[in-house]
């Protein structure tokens, strides 16, 4: 575990930075993750105990951002819990590739996840599986980039869903670069002329009760990724 990714620590929880193209738990053997470098990390400071790392929420492999741990079963559900009651804040930056002229909106729609291929997609309200999906995005700027015009957007995402952000987006307009498996084909060929890994997404901000104290606390980053750091866009970072 690079110290530089933690952010807060106590005896209760752990706020840590992942860093894209890090999986936040994987059953993979010789793949890393975050709950493997956190229990490793913990175990070189308390020698004489098995540190407990329990996952509450989490943020795809190629999408770089903040996650809280609890470092107890008691933390774990109370932090679970606010999870549950959309209790949790949760805004992210992303670089979009669009034409869309709204410069600001909410989007509502209903996400069916498909296990075997490990996408989700937008459903009428009464197919049986489907769950809500609410957030709200505003354009903050844009520039021309290779023919294509490109977006930083600021997103508050209300609902945690499987993919929410990449195919809500998506749907409206706004494909995601770096986002190969939602984004139409402009998008996909600007994201291979620009030599992408990972996705143009980053959960800067993160906000919750503690769960112990009941403290509000309050977590937020500056975006690392490449695609991030066009001139037109460092001045909204974290404001």
């Amino acid at each position: 575990m690079n110290r530089e990714w933690i952010l807060y620590e106590d005896e209760d929880i752990i706020v840590c930075r992942k860093a894209a193209g890090i999986a936040t738990q994987t059953a993979r053997v010789g793949q890393a993750d975050m709950v493997s470098e956190i229990v490793n990390y913990l175990a070189r400071k308390t020698q004489n105990t098995t540190p407990y790392a329990g996952v509450v929420h989490r943020l795809d492999q190629p999408v770089e951002g903040i996650l809280v741990f609890a470092r107890n079963r008691q933390s774990a559900a109370g932090l679970s819990r606010q999870v549950a009651e959309n209790r949790v804040e949760k805004y992210y930056y992303a670089v979009v590739c669009t034409s869309q002229s709204d410069r600001r909106g909410t989007l509502t729609d209903y996400l069916l996840k498909d296990g075997k291929t490990n996408t989700s997609c937008i459903v009428p309200p009464e197919v049986k599986g489907a769950k809500k999906a609410l957030l709200e995005y505003e354009l903050l700027t844009e520039k021309a980039c290779m023919g294509s015009k490109i977006a930083l957007a600021r997103i508050h995402l209300h609902t945690g869903r499987h993919h929410q952000i990449r195919v809500q987006m998506s749907n409206a307009g706004m494909d995601l670069l770096g986002d190969y498996k939602y984004a139409g084909q402009e998008t996909t060929a600007l994201s291979g002329q620009m030599h992408m890994k990972d996705i143009a997404l980053c959960a800067f901000r993160l906000s919750f009760r503690h769960p112990r104290t009941g403290k509000r606390m309050d977590f937020q980053i500056k975006p690392e990724g490449r695609c991030f750091q066009q001139e037109e866009f460092l001045a909204f970072y974290c404001l």
